[in-house]
C-alpha cells in the first residue's frame, strides 16, 4: 500500500478521533445537565412541593438529545449490537462484505428518515413553541438530523477502513 493511501487515512482517522471526543464532551455535559435537573426537580417537589416544569422538560429533551447523538456515538464506535453468528460462517473477504452491506443498509436508512425525513420534520415544527421553554420544537426535534449526519460520517469512516482491510487481504 502506498504511503499517499496510508497518509490519507490518518488524516481521516485523525478526524474521526476529534468527532469521538467531541461528542463524547457533548454527552457527558448532557449527562451532567440532566443530573443537576433531575436533582433539582426532587428537591423543589419534595422540600417545596412546587415542581418546576421547566426542569421536566428540560430533562425530557435532553434525554432525547442524549439516545439520539449516544446511539450514533455508539455506531461510530462499532460498539452497537450485532448478530456476528453467521457472518462467522464465511471467510474474512465475505465477512467484510457483509460488514459493508451492513454499514450501507444503516446510512441509507440515516439518510431517507434521519437525515432527509428528520430535516424536513424539524423545519415543519420551527413554528410552533414548548409552552415551557418557549423555543421553537424543530430545535428539538434537530437531533434527529444531526445524529443521521454523524452516523453518514462514521459510515463514511468505516466503509473507507473496511475498504482498506480488503486490499490487505490481497
Amino acid at each position: 500500500m502506498s504511503n499517499t493511501s496510508n497518509s490519507v487515512f490518518d488524516k481521516i482517522d485523525a478526524v474521526k478521533q476529534w468527532v469521538d471526543k467531541v461528542i463524547a464532551a457533548v454527552l457527558m455535559f448532557i449527562v451532567a445537565a440532566m443530573t443537576l435537573l433531575v436533582t433539582y426537580q426532587v428537591v423543589v417537589r419534595y422540600f417545596f412541593g412546587s415542581p418546576s416544569a421547566v426542569s421536566e422538560v428540560l430533562s425530557r429533551y435532553a434525554f432525547i438529545w442524549l439516545i439520539l447523538i449516544g446511539s450514533a456515538y455508539v455506531f461510530g464506535l462499532r460498539e452497537h449490537m450485532s448478530i456476528s453468528f453467521i457472518k462467522q460462517k464465511f471467510s474474512e473477504k465475505v465477512q467484510i462484505f457483509l460488514e459493508m452491506f451492513i454499514e450501507f443498509s444503516t446510512a441509507v436508512f440515516a439518510l431517507l428518515v434521519m437525515i432527509i425525513g428528520g430535516h424536513s420534520s424539524a423545519m415543519r415544527q420551527m413554528w410552533q413553541m414548548d409552552s415551557a421553554l418557549q423555543i421553537p420544537m424543530g430545535v428539538i426535534y434537530a437531533a434527529i438530523p444531526i445524529s443521521g449526519g454523524l452516523i453518514i460520517f462514521y459510515f463514511l469512516y468505516q466503509e473507507f477502513a473496511l475498504l482498506r482491510r480488503l486490499k490487505q487481504l490481497k
